[in-house]
């Protein structure tokens, strides 16, 4: 492969070895002579509760030239067991399937006929009778129950070359999780060496070049399946996941990517299709044709619904931040089916709360927020965005129509206690949603946005080079000043949050990681922010930073 450049200025730029990296390159390469690899080396997952269902996942290596992405190996049959006790005492369901090259040889089993709200364990056993190690589940409860509470782990921005996983493994540690959401970018696409950690790369990516094939995009999902900490959380609790664009190519749109070069990594759409098809084979996601939407919904009783997005694989290009296609009713960032299928569950929704699975920022961040009625002749003259130069145009600012739309359909339904949990620019923000953002504290707001830290990749202090906390409590404190409906912002550190939703009120809190670069990482609330129920104002605890 080439090298790849890394413009100074590219948003990976601005936001962005070890014995696990050798177990992973000797899982795909080692011989029959060699020490054998064990059957279910990946690990077990499962995801997407539903009150009857869950899907549970492994992959089994069945002979040791079937590594990850080889195409080889025969096909092998797997016996499932779903349990309500973990010694499998009281087997609710158990099935077999055959596990091939065609898939990689993972295994993905929809469960049916579960019980709501139940606890479950599952495990899957090899011809041989090897077993997997025994994961822990849970269904959602049925769709008319009144449920108390409910809380999720949320995470984003797994890299594998910029640190170690301690936040898995802290979420693992708990015993209060009803799932875990991961927001995207669970792999990255990079070659060895391309995008580390603030010293270079902690640990090293295989294959050693930048992904593009199906194998190549088979063996990155199966090396970071090698984590420790990520498979003891995968077996600990059911995972609700959507894409960024690292599990195909940074900044991907519906054409192509930033990190994309048709001359010399051939066509876009079979790029993208390669790295969809591994990501649904490798992923405890109920999606399995190339036909099914990622995006998606979960009801959990009459407290909540989680709409999952997907706004990489139906927007339009991205364009710079001062050009006037960000105002365009003709661009969009979710395609219009699935911008109808939002608004269309947000507006009716019988749940409480109605919460957002969202890719990327949703909040405006504007230098400054413009009236728009008031400097409309200065910004058509200037040939600027009608309401302020984003920040970020890969964000829902850089397609300022299809936000207009989302949220004049929540205000002219009167929706309340919409909450949106975002991921991606690998820092911690909390905002409320403005109709107008020139207009806060005036402005009435749709519903409020808690944006979680990256799990290892890179954040400012990382790509400036200085001490956290030297530089970026300036740049917040700045952002803070001109975007009034900003109400927590820290740039600097790594980690994750729980977000806790009760009839009374929605909260996240931020843990801070003490450094992203030490697999034995401490970690320690930072922040929390509540919204109560019908409010659309947010509350920052005072032990905030």
């Amino acid at each position: 492969m080439p090298d790849i450049d890394l413009p100074a200025l590219s948003r990976r730029t601005l936001l962005r070895g070890s014995t696990l990296a050798a177990g992973a390159a000797l899982l795909a390469t080692r011989s029959a002579a060699a020490d054998p690899v064990p059957p279910f080396a990946h690990g077990v997952a499962s995801g997407d509760p539903l009150p009857d269902r869950v899907v549970v996942w492994t992959r089994i290596t069945p002979s040791p030239d079937a590594a990850p992405g080889s195409g080889a190996g025969a096909p092998v049959p797997v016996r499932w067991e779903v349990a309500t006790d973990p010694g499998f005492s009281a087997v609710a369901r158990s099935g077999s399937v055959t596990a091939s090259p065609d898939t990689d040889h993972t295994v993905k089993v929809d469960v049916t006929g579960l019980t709501p709200a139940t606890t479950y364990h599952y495990r899957f056993t090899a011809a041989d009778g090897s077993r997997s190690a025994t994961g822990r589940t849970a269904t959602a409860p049925d769709v008319d129950a009144e449920v108390a509470d409910l809380r999720f782990g949320v995470v984003s921005c797994s890299n594998w070359e910029a640190g170690y996983f301690a936040a898995y493994r802290h979420l693992a540690a708990r015993d209060d999780l009803d799932a875990i959401v991961h927001l995207g970018d669970y792999i990255y696409e990079y070659g060895r060496g391309e995008y580390g950690a603030r010293s270079g790369s902690v640990r090293l990516h295989d294959p050693a070049h930048e992904i593009v094939s199906l194998a190549d995009y088979r063996i990155r999902h199966a090396q970071y399946k090698t984590d420790p900490d990520l498979q003891a959380l995968h077996a600990r609790f059911p995972f609700i996941v959507t894409w960024d664009d690292h599990e195909t190519a940074n900044d991907a749109w519906q054409g192509g990517a930033e990190n994309h070069t048709t001359a010399t990594e051939g066509d876009w759409a079979t790029r993208y299709a390669n790295g969809r098809r591994a990501y649904l084979e490798w992923m405890p996601i109920r999606v399995t044709r190339p036909d099914q939407p990622l995006y998606r919904r979960f009801r959990f009783g009459r407290l909540a619904e989680l709409s999952m997005l997907d706004l990489r694989s139906h927007r339009d290009e991205q364009v710079p931040v001062t050009s006037t296609s960000v105002d365009s009713p003709e661009r969009s960032i979710t395609g219009r089916a699935q911008l109808d299928w939002l608004t269309s569950g947000l507006t009716t929704s019988p749940t409480r709360w109605r919460l957002v699975g969202n890719p990327v920022m949703i909040a405006p961040i504007l230098l400054p927020p413009l009236d728009v009625r008031t400097t409309r002749a200065l910004t058509q003259t200037a040939g600027l965005p009608s309401a302020g130069v984003p920040l970020n145009a890969d964000q829902w600012d850089g397609y300022a129509a299809d936000r207009r739309r989302l949220f004049d359909a929540l205000t002219g339904n009167g929706v309340t206690n919409t909450v949106f949990l975002t991921g991606d620019i690998h820092s911690s923000w909390a905002a409320e949603l403005p109709v107008d953002a020139a207009a806060v504290p005036a402005s009435p707001s749709v519903g409020t946005e808690f944006v979680v830290p990256s799990v290892t990749s890179k954040n400012i202090d990382d790509m400036v080079g200085v001490p956290p906390r030297t530089a970026s409590p300036a740049v917040e404190a700045a952002l803070q000043a001109t975007n009034h409906h900003l109400k927590y912002v820290e740039l600097d550190s790594h980690g994750f949050g729980v977000f806790e939703v009760t009839g009374a009120r929605a909260r996240m809190d931020w843990w801070f990681l003490t450094d992203p670069t030490d697999p034995g990482a401490g970690a320690g609330i930072a922040a929390s922010v509540a919204v109560d129920d019908g409010t659309q104002r947010l509350v920052v605890s005072p032990s905030s930073p």
